[in-house]
């Protein structure tokens, strides 16, 4: 199969006319450009932190993280597992637009599932625009947006110095036979931003680092073990909701699987922070934006090699990683800007995306988007520094695969769009809705599709408009014709 590679300008370009878009994106930011640190970790559940109320990690880092800055708790990323959820984050794209369905993997599986082997570096990116503002740009850790044969490395999307895994290009340093090296990745990544940042005085920073843990697998090192030597978990704590407690339940080793898991959380949050420990030594913090998300919810202990990332918790959601239940969507949305960005403000109301993270950032850094660059998602840099505003288009999911957990009810149909406080999962052809109401109903337990049947008709409506905006597929053709992944064949 092949894919098109648009030419710069026009691979930003989508239907206007559907979502009522503009030419061009006007951005009045600060005097300042303010330095970026977009901190992405891997496979880390909604309550996978002490102040989401996990009941048993420790997390002090990132829960300063939420008392100096914004939690926006309905953020959401744009897919189910990695790649095409880091591909949303770079171009403010669906991931479908670009065939990007799943993880990037070896060629076969890439044709299988109708992808190509790599985000297609015509693109505009995040990096991309700041670069050309004068920002220095640079990736540290997992990129997992195509690597291999002939694959660009990171340098092909706008960004500077590199190091990383997953990626062509300059490795982060990993030793084979290191048994420790991923208990460790987040200190190298943190080191190699901090030398960067300290390479470049005086002049704005972009910076992803992008985390290798809690993704499997997991193998802390016996320090880091040691925190949680005396750990004995049960299920039925409240910090965990219904869906988690009976998955929970069912594990086979709950109190060695939680223990690695734990531990690797806390060095995780170690490691962020001795990056705003330098922050503040360095007097960069005041002049610094940080955002932390996780690529999508956590994994689930039935996948090989997973049992203990397995036991990462979605809080109240329902579901994990691959699920477009809220569980697998729904993930952090930290933002700190000292003075600019209010401190301690937990915004529940407000439904924010991966796809509004290129807009909203290039706001704030005062940089306009090209002409005729409309991007899926949209600016909301008032509501980030504090101000009133609500989202102007629905978010929108696809999923053209199954789902760990079937039997648990883990797997929804193939489409999905957020609108206000609803949300429904329909099928390509319009079959099978289910309506939620999130805001009352965050763990999708009561479907009120058959007491709003004008509402499932106009969401779907859209759910299917959407769809039209898409390039063809194979991989959709297929999942269309029997209903939807999770459908008998």
């Amino acid at each position: 199969m092949k894919f098109p590679r648009p030419v710069f300008h026009s691979a930003c370009l989508i239907s206007a006319a559907l979502f009522g878009g503009t030419d061009t994106v006007s951005a009045q930011g600060p005097a300042k450009k303010p330095n970026i640190i977009f901190i992405l970790t891997d496979d880390q559940g909604w309550g996978d932190a002490h102040f989401a109320g996990h009941p048993y990690a420790k997390t002090p880092n990132l829960d300063r993280l939420a008392r100096e800055g914004t939690w926006f708790r309905q953020f959401y990323v744009a897919a189910t597992v990695c790649s095409p959820s880091r591909a949303a984050f770079m171009t403010a794209r669906y991931p479908a637009r670009d065939h990007v369905h799943g993880h990037f993997a070896d060629a076969q599986q890439n044709r299988a599932r109708s992808m190509p082997d790599w985000l297609n570096p015509d693109l505009i990116t995040l990096p991309d625009l700041l670069k050309t503002a004068g920002y220095a740009t640079a990736h540290f850790g997992k990129w997992h947006l195509g690597a291999g044969p002939n694959a660009p490395g990171p340098d092909q999307y706008g960004i500077e110095v590199s190091k990383t895994v997953h990626a062509n290009g300059p490795s982060l340093g990993e030793e084979k036979g290191d048994p420790y090296f991923r208990a460790r990745s987040t200190g190298l990544m943190v080191d190699a931003t901090l030398d960067f940042i300290r390479s470049n005085p005086g002049k704005p920073f972009y910076v992803n680092l992008w985390t290798l843990v809690p993704h499997a697998p997991l193998n802390p090192t016996p320090e880091q073990l040691a925190l949680y030597q005396d750990l004995k978990p049960r299920p039925e704590e409240p910090g965990f909701g219904p869906w988690m407690q009976k998955y929970l339940g069912a594990a086979q080793d709950l109190r060695s699987q939680m223990q690695v898991f734990c531990a690797s959380l806390t060095d995780l949050d170690t490691q962020i922070g001795r990056l705003l420990d330098a922050l503040d030594a360095m007097h960069l913090a005041e002049d610094t934006l940080i955002f932390l998300s996780s690529d999508n919810g956590p994994e689930d202990y039935r996948i090989k090699n997973a049992a203990n990332a397995g036991v990462g918790n979605p809080g109240v959601l329902r579901a994990r990683k691959r699920s477009m239940y809220e569980g697998g969507i729904r993930t952090f949305g930290l933002v700190r800007w000292p003075g600019k960005v209010p401190a301690g403000r937990v915004d529940e109301t407000h439904p924010v995306g991966a796809v509004d993270f290129l807009p909203t950032l290039a706001s704030l850094a005062g940089v306009q988007l090209p002409a005729g660059c409309v991007p899926d998602g949209e600016d909301l840099s008032r509501l980030w520094t504090g101000g009133e505003q609500s989202r102007t288009k629905p978010l929108h999911w696809e999923w053209l695969s199954t789902v760990a957990g079937v039997a648990d009810g883990y797997q929804p149909p193939s489409l999905a769009v957020r609108e206000g406080e609803w949300k429904l999962l329909v099928n390509h052809d319009g079959s099978a809705p289910q309506l939620y109401r999130i805001p009352q109903d965050p763990g999708e337990n009561e479907d009120l599709s058959e007491k709003n049947p004008e509402l499932v008709a106009a969401l779907t409506e859209k759910a299917k408009a959407w769809v039209k905006t898409l390039p063809p597929s194979p991989a959709r053709d297929s999942v269309a014709k029997v209903g939807g992944p999770g459908a008998k064949r």
